[in-house]
């Protein structure tokens, strides 16, 4: 599978940087990189379909924003890439993820090891980094737990790290979906239940649900996990905006939900919610 790399006009603000690269994962692109002074995104080039990204910066909010060129690239090079750019990243001096090619440091309660490959969650990101806090202050022994939109599975990862027991990771993306694997056996951990799937998929009751997807799944099918909550079950949402918070309170009160405490971090929210 041959990947295609996007070469934009880098963002104007950290904001427009972050509402540019979230929108072009919801049509598609895999991770992002900061190169000089231009903004590359990654996609497959399966069916490649461009009218969803002219359409996009056909958005006022992307004025200045320009694609530059777009170049096919072997899936070989993806590891080059994430090897030059990704750096370990600690969260409460007790959690640090870092890639397989950066040395074990036992200073750390926590040390995962996450192969990014193209697959969302390596902690880089506000919103990971912001859950794994959240989840670093949260009783997980014994609970079971639900992971929507898992990624490379690092939270679930986290979660059994912390004495959770069944834990469920749930992704609909088929190359998520194989590196949580790859992840689960580079931590030692053999007992998470990997599904391909989405949130019809959810099958069972959870004490812990995470949910780090974006504003517009969550107020989706935030229904569908709810319903899926034992009863004093806790919920973390991540992947929205400040602005976007009221929203996800409005229809969390609606699935019977509890609003407990939120972090921010550069514009993006991570929020805890009860049953």
């Amino acid at each position: 599978m041959k990947t295609l790399e996007y070469t934009f006009t880098m963002p104007s603000s950290d904001i427009q940087h972050d509402m540019l690269t979230t929108m072009l994962a919801e049509i598609g692109f895999d991770s992002f990189m900061d190169d000089d002074y231009v903004l590359k995104a990654y996609r497959s080039a399966e069916n490649r379909d461009d009218t969803a990204i002219e359409a996009l910066l056909t958005d006022p909010a992307f004025f200045d924003i320009h694609l530059l060129k777009v170049e096919e690239m072997p899936d070989k090079d993806w590891n080059e890439i994430w090897e030059a750019s990704y750096q370990p990243v600690v969260v409460n001096e007790r959690c640090r993820v870092r890639a397989p090619f950066h040395e074990p440091d036992s200073h750390y309660e926590f040390d995962l090891v996450i192969e990014p490959k193209m697959s969302f969650g390596t902690a880089n990101h506000e919103t990971t980094a912001q859950i794994i806090q959240l989840m670093l202050e949260t009783d997980f022994q014994k609970k079971t737990v639900l992971d929507m939109g898992s990624g490379t599975a690092v939270l679930a990862i986290l979660a059994k790290k912390l004495g959770s027991a069944h834990t469920v990771a749930i992704d609909n993306d088929e190359w998520a979906y194989r590196n949580a694997f790859t992840n689960c056996e580079l931590n030692g951990i053999s007992d998470i239940e990997i599904v391909l799937g989405d949130a019809l998929s959810i099958n069972g009751k959870f004490d812990v649900v995470l949910a780090n997807i974006n504003r517009n799944i969550l107020l989706r099918d935030m229904h569908y996990y709810a319903d899926a909550m034992n009863p004093s079950a806790h919920i973390f949402f991540s992947g929205f905006y400040t602005e976007d918070l009221e929203s996800i309170k409005a229809e969390a009160s609606r699935c019977g939900l509890h609003y407990l405490r939120h972090l921010s971090r550069n514009n993006w929210v991570a929020a805890e919610f009860c049953k």
